[in-house]
């Protein structure tokens, strides 16, 4: 039967065989998490190709990508409000419902942005003129939504695994939600590229209604993700820590997790943020600001640059799982802190490889970048859970990694825009090493995990 290294006072086992369970949970957290972070990821290649056209058209072209990735920044901000309100579900009603909420929130308001008018686009009483402005704003706003959903999402997934792994083994079940941003991405890529191809790398259907498709394709994807999940029972550790709960008087418990989690592991917050904020830059900046990158300023085709983001997301994932598992064997910390590492010397040479010109160039670039994110990826899975107490364990894990999200994800691909406009591209480099050495700061300072009971 499945077991969980916890206390077991008063507590009857789960019915499942562990072989059954903890495959369901597996795939439930794997499908999820490929889901949220494919809808996730759509936004971020279209933001790259196709915004700065359609919603921002009388900017010009430097304008027009800062503001576009805006509205891709919008989603880091949302983030730790979603970790907070969905954190605190979470600890309250169970993983698994406030899972499939986040999972039909962000797959609404993808499948909405793809039926966004753009800003010329005739709508109503704007069929003269376009709706103008009005398009920008429900952008932001279907954006933000989409961060609100995965800053719920992505510490309920990996709770589950986390959560249902035998002693030992939470980094080989906590890699499943892990590598779902890998799979997010190659299937991202993959529906962008069939759009191009078959409309056409310079014709203007593309960019009228080609990149609707995977927007709209994404309800298909949401209703499969809720099937699974339904399927899956609520973890054995949260059942336990319901039960203690329920043998207290209710005014010795705090009523917002939040509380508990700021007053008790607000410096396990700090330093998580800080430890994966590289892993967030080195993401981000690989999966949507060089997809930017490679089509405006090296001018490589989009067929060419959607093509290398799907090989560059086997790497990923690759370097994902074994990096997982072999933080069962060192520790998470010490895996970690290899990617951070590395992370500095090659964020220097990134753009002077970049700036070499020409598809080897951009695909070493784009590899490279992905590989040592991969590192860092894997062992997050476990080690924020792991860090932080059952009672507040979803509102925790959800801060520490969405505050990374912040440092890492928004404020980078904002600033990098403008700096490669002005000053030049090495000074993205220079930015993106000054935040490894952080990471690594960071890092150094997180206490071991891979030994601590659930």
């Amino acid at each position: 039967m499945t077991t969980i290294s916890t206390s077991t006072r008063g507590t009857a086992p789960p019915t499942e065989p562990r072989r059954t369970s903890l495959r369901r949970v597996a795939a439930a957290s794997s499908i999820g998490t490929t889901i949220e972070f494919y809808d996730f990821f759509i936004y971020g290649t279209a933001a790259a190709l196709v915004f700065p056209t359609v919603f921002f058209p009388a900017a010009d072209d430097v304008t027009a990508t800062i503001a576009s990735f805006a509205t891709f920044a919008v989603a880091f901000f949302a983030r730790p409000v979603g970790a907070i309100l969905f954190g605190h579900f979470g600890d309250r009603i169970g993983r698994k419902r406030t899972l499939v909420w986040t999972l039909l929130i962000m797959g609404l308001a993808t499948v909405a942005i793809g039926l966004l008018p753009g800003y010329e686009t005739g709508v109503f009483g704007f069929a003269e003129s376009g709706i103008g402005v009005y398009a920008p704003i429900a952008l932001v706003v279907l954006r933000f939504l989409q961060g609100f959903a995965v800053g719920g999402e992505w510490a309920g997934a990996t709770l589950l695994t986390a959560e249902y792994a035998p002693a030992g083994k939470r980094g080989l079940y906590a890699m499943f939600p892990q590598l779902g941003p890998a799979f997010a991405f190659f299937l991202s890529s993959l529906t962008f590229l069939v759009a191009n191809v078959t409309l056409g790398e310079t014709s203007s259907a593309f960019l009228d209604y080609g990149w609707r498709i995977p927007f709209i394709l994404s309800f298909a994807l949401v209703a499969v993700g809720l099937w699974v999940r339904l399927a899956v029972a609520e973890t054995p550790v949260f059942r336990e820590t319901q039960r203690e709960h329920a043998g207290r008087n209710a005014t010795s418990q705090s009523a917002l997790p939040f509380g508990d989690a700021m007053r008790h592991q607000w410096k396990e917050i700090l330093i998580a943020g800080g430890s994966l904020a590289s892993l967030f830059s080195l993401f981000y900046m690989g999966t949507a600001f060089l997809t930017n990158y490679g089509t405006k300023t090296l001018e490589l085709s989009r067929t060419f640059v959607l093509t290398a983001g799907m090989a560059a997301a086997v790497v990923f994932g690759l370097s994902t799982a074994a990096s997982a598992m072999w933080s069962d064997r060192i520790g998470r910390r010490r895996v970690i802190m290899t990617s951070c590492a590395l992370a500095v010397p090659w964020v220097l040479v990134l753009f002077p490889i970049l700036q070499t010109g020409g598809g080897v160039a951009f695909v070493i670039g784009l590899f490279g970048t992905l590989l040592i994110f991969g590192i860092a990826y894997g062992p997050a899975g476990a080690l924020l859970p792991e860090l932080f107490e059952a009672r507040y364990r979803y509102t925790g894990a959800g801060m520490g990694y969405n505050l990374a999200g912040i440092f890492g994800g928004a404020i980078p691909p904002l600033i990098a825009a403008p700096l490669i406009a002005g000053p030049g591209a090495l000074w993205v480099g220079v930015m993106l090493a000054g935040l490894s050495v952080v990471s690594v700061v960071c890092t150094y300072l997180v206490v071991e995990t891979k030994n601590r009971s659930m």
